[in-house]
């Protein structure tokens, strides 16, 4: 008998029946006459419908569920008692941020460990350049878990002209839309946009809606990083939905959030998702997505006018040393984060990376601020965390900004920014249109100091929202990670325990799953999750990654004629 303990609970494989608290399997090999690969008995199962859950089996057969029910009578070549444990659909990620680093670690811990099965790469805006060619390598690496991607607009863009800021000639633009054929053919699933990066913040509408058309000849959906998530996010939402409406696509609006200086100027999330309601009151097919965190991720240039990097990153770090375009900078960074997003310093901004200064990550960009002064006062080589907190230097906004400054210079990095109150995650998060995802990359286990929502994003949903605060429901819970995200993407098997259905399939101890990793101590993976399988085959295990990689490539519906898989 091999038994791998469940903390409290047990999974047994024997040659026994399973009865009761028991299971029993025989060992692996060809099904027995019955013809069940694997059943998972007596769990709770949540099927992702958003129906309330039941007591049942599910019985897998070649990389399908082949049965959901009673099956008492049936054997299989391995039985996974599921007592006490609630048993769903493998989790969708539609905003992930994997792409290449999906081909150097392949088992992808931080994923699988949160229960994710299937992940959507090449968002906001960025991804591979030849989608063909990805899910080639993808196949021949393997991958723990199954892979899709969108055509990012940047992408297309940089092939084009590079990340500089002027119009593409009419030869371009039909270079780009054959750019765009191609990717759909090669089974991309729709394009997706970053609309605050270099170099699609340069870009009219007009250019993306062309782009798009080609997208959504192939049922291919419009996936965007708006202009805006603040302030200006009404027109923001009001050009993804004409895009939409002009390219004839739905429309998948890209971690729909509420940070709190628009909260002051607009009224809230209320606001925003009503105009999304009153787009599909309209008839218009529109969803959203969120990461449930209070803060975002992304790169420190933002933080920056977007003038600086009109001709690309390179020569922005030239004009850095520029005295009267430092002047500039400082005088309109002001007017922008201190006049008109009222901060009273950029505390809120924690370095994730820093490539010239690794060793600021973990420190905000006021403390930034302050270990540079430290080092101008004391030495260059100041061991500045040995230096108490009380005789940091106090430091000004200008001090910041010219920190900063230094960062950029040296490289760049990014940062994980708090800019969004808990009532407003929590308002988006109920709300029937979104979707759960991390926006997130593959982990490398302590490196760097990420964001946590690359290592908990499910469990917390999970833990926090569902069982310790009742902010929505297990089942909608559930369906907000499963089937709600497979209709927008319209990957048709899967999303849903269903008969016919992939078996990607989760299986969680609802009273202890959780997110354990934070914003101060990013690196830890989430538990709870007993069974993790993709295509039929365990790919984590009490918690532990077996290194089984039955994962692939999922294609669009365009994807050289066929109907997608």
């Amino acid at each position: 008998m091999k038994t791998f303990r469940f903390g409290a609970a047990a999974l047994v494989l024997s040659l026994a029946s399973v009865f009761g608290a028991s299971c029993a399997t025989s060992p692996r090999g060809a099904a027995p006459e019955a013809g069940f690969d694997t059943i998972i008995r007596n769990g709770r199962i949540v099927d992702g419908s958003g129906n309330a859950w039941f007591y049942g089996d599910v019985g897998i057969r070649d990389g399908r569920i082949a049965a959901v029910g009673n099956l008492a009578g049936e054997q299989a070549s391995e039985t996974i008692d599921a007592s006490g444990r609630v048993v769903a659909p493998g989790f969708i990620d539609v905003h992930s941020h994997a792409d290449e680093t999906m081909l150097e670690i392949p088992t992808a811990d931080n994923f699988i460990r949160d229960g994710v099965t299937t992940i959507v790469v090449g968002n906001c805006g960025s991804g591979v350049e030849d989608v063909g060619a990805y899910f080639a390598a993808v196949e021949e690496t393997g991958a723990a878990l199954n892979v899709a991607t969108l055509y990012g607009h940047n992408t297309i863009l940089r092939q084009l002209k590079g990340s500089v800021k002027r119009d593409l000639t009419p030869e371009e633009m039909d270079r780009g839309r054959a750019l765009m054929e191609e990717a759909m053919l090669d089974g991309a699933v729709g394009m997706s946009t970053g609309l605050i990066y270099s170099p699609g913040q340069w870009s009219d509408t007009s250019e993306i809606v062309e782009f798009q058309k080609v997208a959504g000849r192939h049922g291919g959906i419009y996936a965007t990083h708006m202009r805006s998530e603040g302030q200006n996010i009404l027109s923001a939402i009001e050009e993804a939905l004409h895009v939409g409406r002009e390219s004839g696509s739905r429309v998948e609006i890209s971690h729909f959030k509420m940070p709190a200086d628009a909260v002051q100027s607009m009224g809230g999330s209320d606001v925003s998702l009503g105009a999304v309601y009153a787009a599909r009151e309209a008839g218009q097919e529109v969803w959203l997505d969120q990461y449930p965190y209070s803060a975002s991720n992304t790169g420190l240039s933002a933080l920056f006018m977007d003038w600086l990097f009109e001709d690309g990153p390179a020569e922005a770090r030239k004009k850095l040393d520029d005295p009267e375009v430092v002047g500039r900078l400082l005088r309109e960074m002001h007017e922008h984060h201190s006049e008109k997003r009222l901060r009273k310093d950029m505390s809120f901004a924690v370095i994730a990376t820093s490539r010239g200064f690794p060793e600021l990550q973990g420190y905000n960009l006021k403390e930034a601020a302050q270990i540079f002064r430290l080092r101008a006062e004391r030495g260059a080589d100041t061991d500045f965390e040995a230096v108490p907190r009380s005789e940091w230097p106090e430091v000004t906004m200008n001090d910041q900004f010219l920190a900063l400054i230094e960062i950029q210079k040296a490289g760049g990095g990014s940062g994980v920014y708090h800019t969004m109150p808990e009532e407003q995650v929590r308002n988006i998060m109920r709300s029937p249109l979104v979707s759960v995802a991390s926006d997130s990359g593959i982990r490398r286990f302590q490196s760097g100091h990420p964001h946590p929502r690359g290592y908990g994003t499910n469990a917390r949903v999970l833990g926090r929202y569902v069982r310790d605060e009742n902010v929505i429901g297990l089942e909608d819970a559930v369906r907000k990670m499963t089937s709600l995200p497979a209709t927008a993407f319209r990957f048709a098997d899967r999303g849903l325990l269903r008969p016919g259905y992939v078996a990607d399939i989760v299986v969680f101890d609802p009273g202890t799953v959780i997110d354990n990793a934070t914003f101060e101590a990013p690196h830890a993976y989430a538990t709870g999750f007993d069974i993790v399988m993709v295509n039929g085959e365990t790919v984590v295990r009490n918690d532990e990654v077996t290194g089984a990689l039955p994962g692939g490539p999922v294609y669009g519906p365009g994807h050289r004629g066929s109907a997608g898989k």
